[in-house]
């Protein structure tokens, strides 16, 4: 069952407390009030009754989603230049399955878990639809350290053809040529802070964050020393946003088997 969404309308009653005489309907009246609409309705014909019955699109769950923007920003297009990842646009599978992982305790953060903990998976299929359909401009990176040209010539060749000395894959041959991500379930690496991105593979070499098994990024980050690590997240924040940062609509097979991946 989902959770209850209040909407603020009327005051929510509390846990064990009676009702205020304001919100107690008399039988009597409410049985007329049914009436009356039933009337209404049989006046109106068959259209209008067919109209009603469609259910209504829910305008209020843009309004749920501002508890997202004081970390992921307005309409969860976070800068770059922060340590928060900007949801808006990522795949819609990609964004359900880490609201699952931060619920089921794959992921650690504190925030996020205790905002998901008794949410379903309907409703965590809808916040992940309602950021995903967002088109929204990305923001440049913000100017950086100059970083010398061999660990950012380190960094592309990890991103683009990877390490295969190590076992390591490129970048691009899950999170797709252009780094936008591709659906069902690829996350867009391009107008993510460098911290994020440091901070995320750290997290799969130590095991705090983990994915579905078979967890292939835990894999490839246990597989990447530490100058890797800082080489290739500083190339990937350093990169501008292209004319076109949707997902691709597919990729070809993946390089791992990866459990997340196609959710």
């Amino acid at each position: 069952m989902r959770p209850a969404r209040w909407d603020g309308a009327v005051p929510a009653p509390v846990l064990g407390q009676a009702p205020k005489r304001s919100m107690i309907v008399h039988p009597t009246r409410l049985l007329s009030m049914l009436l009356l609409v039933l009337l209404v309705l049989l006046a109106a014909g068959p259209g209008a009754r067919e109209a009603l019955a469609q259910p209504a699109p829910d305008a209020s769950l843009a309004r749920r989603m501002q508890a997202c923007t004081p970390c992921h920003g307005k309409e969860g297009r976070a800068t770059p230049d922060g340590y928060f990842p900007r949801i808006a646009g990522k795949p819609a599978g990609y964004l359900f399955n880490q609201l699952v992982n931060f619920r089921d305790g794959r992921r650690e953060n504190a925030t996020m878990a205790e905002l998901v903990a008794h949410l379903d998976d309907a409703y965590l299929r809808d916040i992940a639809a309602h950021f995903a359909a967002l088109d929204l401009p990305y923001v440049a990176p913000a100017p950086g350290r100059s970083e010398a040209s061999a660990q950012l010539a380190r960094g592309e060749a990890l991103a683009r053809q990877g390490d295969a000395s190590r076992g390591v894959p490129a970048c691009a041959a899950c999170h797709g040529g252009r780094l936008t991500g591709a659906l069902p379930a690829w996350p867009g690496l391009v107008g993510l802070p460098r911290d994020y991105l440091l901070g995320q593979l750290g997290a799969w070499r130590t095991g705090q964050r983990r994915a579905a098994a078979p967890d292939c990024m835990g894999t490839i980050a246990r597989r990447l020393d530490a100058a890797d690590i800082e080489a290739v997240t500083r190339w990937l924040a350093a990169q501008a946003p292209g004319s076109e940062m949707k997902p691709a609509a597919a990729l070809p097979t993946p390089p791992l088997e990866c459990g997340s991946g196609a959710r």
